[in-house]
C-alpha cells in the first residue's frame, strides 16, 4: 500500500481515462469489466483456500447452519 498523499498505480491508470468523455454504455461496460476482474480474483483465492484446507460442500452446509449468536 502506498503512503498517504501518493497515488497508487491503479489511481494513475484510472486518471488517464478521465481525458475521455465516455457514454453511459461505455461507463457501464468499464464498471462491469472491473467487477468481473475482482470477482474472478476473489474466486481464485477462495478456490485456493478450499484446496489448502480441504473444505467441501458438507462443511459449508454445516457452517451455514451454525448459530453463532450469543444468548443474552
Amino acid at each position: 500500500m502506498e503512503t498517504a498523499g501518493k497515488l497508487t498505480n491503479m489511481q494513475v491508470e484510472l486518471l488517464k481515462l478521465f481525458q475521455y468523455n465516455l457514454s453511459a454504455d461505455q461507463l457501464t461496460e468499464i464498471k462491469n469489466m472491473h467487477a468481473k476482474y475482482f470477482a474472478k480474483t476473489a474466486t481464485t483465492e477462495m478456490d485456493k483456500l478450499w484446496e489448502k484446507n480441504n473444505w467441501n460442500n458438507d462443511l459449508m452446509k454445516e457452517w451455514a447452519n451454525e448459530n453463532l449468536r450469543k444468548n443474552s
